[in-house]
């Protein structure tokens, strides 16, 4: 799935930019370096630092959260509570017989390297190009329980998972040198819950699924403009 409004499309449209969007959603940073992308409908998308233009002016990145699987560990989960009839749910169940995974420190640090990889390998796709690593909009916080599917304990677990995205985007930027863009920072105040969320909910229609907790329109357009911002475009 590919947004058709996400930042760097609104940014490329603001700006008069020609853009080269190689996003798809549930990527990890391997299937941004090297390895093909395998989606549950059975379509296969090809790594995306394949298709960097070596003339690229700016790369924007925002990856390593399905690293550490924290959408598809939100949407395992409520799928488990509001459709245990769900076709999806033996299909990705393998994924999680150990229940919500535990960012440990050897996880959080492959993530790093992950991030640290799709980095260097966008300065050799492209020598001249600003980096920037866009982190996650904020999707949960502790006023969020009452409009998740999640209990307490798993709202918890899921934000020590959030927690750990913010400090694989921190530390990969620390030991590359590239931009970074608190996202996360920006949406303070727009999590699921909050009177104008930036993310969407869970979607139980197949049609949109794939669109669960994932960024909303709002979303997409606070950080275009915050891109903006720092580019001074």
């Amino acid at each position: 799935m590919r947004s058709q409004r996400n930042y760097a499309r609104q940014l490329a449209d603001r700006v008069g930019a020609e853009l080269v969007d190689l996003t798809v959603s549930g990527a990890t940073t391997a299937n941004v370096i090297d390895t093909p992308q395998q989606s549950l409908t059975g379509s296969t998308y090809p790594p995306q630092m394949q298709g960097v233009p070596a003339r690229a002016d700016v790369v924007t990145v925002t990856a390593g959260g399905n690293d550490l699987q924290f959408a598809s560990a939100m949407f395992y989960i409520s799928l488990r509570r509001i459709a245990p009839e769900s076709p999806l749910l033996p299909m990705m169940g393998g994924m999680f017989e150990d229940g919500i995974p535990v960012p440990t420190n050897e996880t959080v640090a492959a993530a790093t390297s992950g991030l640290v990889r799709v980095v260097e390998t966008a300065r050799e796709k492209a020598p001249n190009a600003r980096i920037l690593l866009v982190d996650y909009l904020t999707v949960l916080d502790f006023d969020s329980l009452d409009h998740t599917p999640f209990d307490q304990d798993e709202l918890e677990q899921f934000l020590v998972i959030q927690t750990a995205i913010g400090r694989v985007f921190r530390d990969a930027a620390a030991h590359t040198g590239a931009d970074l863009v608190l996202a996360s920072a920006l949406s303070a105040g727009h999590a699921l819950g909050s009177s104008t969320p930036w993310v969407q909910p869970f979607h139980q229609d197949m049609a949109i699924a794939a669109g669960s907790f994932h960024p909303n329109e709002a979303g997409m357009t606070a950080i275009a403009e915050e891109l903006q911002r720092i580019l001074e475009l």
